[in-house]
């Protein structure tokens, strides 16, 4: 694994040792970035389940201001810490050791919003549509977000929920990515009809 691109072009990246990771492959990385930049103007990015960081110190590179990752396994928080080092990007990075969701309540006690969010979970678990939508509850995501959502090619999540609408979709042999934008002012009434989600001042 290395860095495709950006400021950090080239530079090998450490994998998690064993096999409780998958690292997002050299090949999916580019497309997926060729989808979603493949370049940034600043921002903040979240790699929610960073694994060994890959996606989080892409996006980095390729000219976002700040990211942070979280994971579970200790020997993860090693390695992403190991690849900030080796790509010089540790100043712009924060790690935490977490859970998924209690992450997000801790990022949202900070007042944290996010430009772009990657989401890799184990493809055990379905649940990426939930945790967008505990994002939304918890206002972590900037108005025009984009969400990244890598999940097994056998499975399939909406294209719309909320106020997320699937913009691109691609498959990489077992490997499924979906593009969602953020748009929290357009939420969608049970009818199916869009709807603003700004209520109209109370009368007098």
């Amino acid at each position: 694994m290395r860095v495709v691109s950006g400021s950090a072009k080239g530079r090998p990246l450490k994998a998690v040792p064993g096999t409780g990771t998958r690292p997002t492959t050299d090949k999916v990385k580019e497309a997926l970035f060729s989808m979603i930049g493949p370049y940034f103007e600043g921002g903040t990015a979240l790699d929610l389940f960073a694994g060994s960081g890959g996606l989080g110190i892409e996006a980095l590179s390729r000219g976002m201001d700040k990211a942070v990752f979280v994971d579970l396994e200790s020997k993860s928080i090693e390695v992403i810490r190991a690849n900030l080092k080796a790509t010089k990007l540790e100043d712009q990075a924060a790690i935490y050791r977490n859970d998924a969701s209690r992450a997000l309540k801790a990022l949202a006690k900070r007042s944290t919003q996010f430009d772009l969010v990657f989401l890799d979970p184990p493809y055990r678990m379905k649940n990426g549509d939930e945790l967008m939508l505990t994002m939304h509850e918890l206002d972590l995501l900037k108005p025009e977000a984009t969400i990244v959502l890598e999940y097994e090619s056998k499975y399939s999540y909406p294209e719309q929920f909320g106020p997320f609408e699937q913009t691109r979709k691609a498959l990489y042999g077992e490997t499924a990515v979906s593009i969602y934008y953020y748009a929290p002012a357009a939420t969608t009434t049970e009818d199916g009809e869009p709807s603003t989600a700004e209520e109209e001042a109370p009368h007098e």
